[in-house]
């Protein structure tokens, strides 16, 4: 039994072994000999051929009648179907929001849109000593009064924000009156598609002793969320925020992306 497992357990060495095979064919371009998956994995080739059988059954992998060698089926993707883009972000993202709270040290935040209001998918709260928040995943985060809510109107495409803006004009509350003043929510929108960043400096009334820049967060020309970064706002303003942290942030953003495509890409 392994000890550094929490788990009374032991592995599943068939498992084991047949997730090597399906990753090591994942890397591959095109297909592969059982020989060669033998190589690449360091299993016994008659391991190699069972299991490979095995998940022919199961219908992951297909075997060429030319030449005898062994890709995967499109039905390895169904093993991500229920793995939506929140859960990617959330998964990819974490340890780089750690290396980034090393350099920052305020707390940021994975940010993605849910209807009417941004979700916090991923934080760095509960790790920073500078927060006073620790439970911040799945909280709500209003589109009109928070950086992140207002980066994600600037940068997503006219028809969704067309359609997000025409659900919050319809509501009465104060704090929806920007969506009903398309003049002044357009200028808005516009200077924050200019600088790169959305602002919020104690403008949101659960929070007003916080203030928060935030930048958008791509795969390729998708809009996918938003990265924020969270300070007291006494501490700075936004102008001084924005010169200490952009650039931060624009690298952390940059990488969120780039492994987002290779996920895609694997996919």
């Amino acid at each position: 039994m392994n000890k550094d497992r929490d788990s009374d357990y032991k592995t599943v060495r068939g498992l084991s072994r047949g997730l090597a095979l399906l990753n090591a064919l994942n890397r591959l371009d095109g297909g592969a000999s059982p020989t060669r998956l033998a190589e690449l994995t360091g299993l016994h080739r008659t391991t190699v051929r069972r299991l490979l059988e095995t998940l022919q059954d199961e219908g992951y992998v297909r075997r060429s009648e030319s030449d005898d060698s062994f890709r995967l089926s499109m039905k390895v993707r169904e093993l991500s179907e229920g793995f939506r883009d929140e859960q990617w972000i959330s998964a990819l993202a974490a340890p780089l929001l750690a290396d980034l709270l090393q350099e920052v040290v305020w707390p940021t935040d994975i940010c993605t849109l849910d209807v009417d209001a941004m979700v916090v998918r991923e934080t760095t709260h509960r790790f920073s000593r500078l927060s006073f928040h620790r439970s911040m995943v799945g909280r709500r985060l209003p589109l009109l009064q928070t950086a992140t809510g207002l980066a994600y109107l600037a940068f997503c495409e006219d028809a969704e924000r067309e359609q997000i803006l025409a659900l919050l004009a319809r509501r009465d509350e104060p704090e929806y009156r920007l969506a009903r003043d398309p003049l002044a929510l357009d200028n808005l929108l516009r200077k924050i598609r200019h600088r790169g960043y959305g602002e919020n400096f104690m403008a949101w009334n659960q929070e007003e002793k916080i203030a928060s820049i935030a930048i958008p967060l791509h795969t390729g020309e998708r809009l996918i969320g938003c990265l924020n970064l969270v300070y007291v706002a006494k501490a700075m303003s936004i102008e001084q925020a924005a010169e200490r942290y952009l650039p931060a942030l624009r690298r952390t953003a940059a990488k969120i992306s780039e492994r987002m495509l290779e996920g895609d890409a694997l996919a």
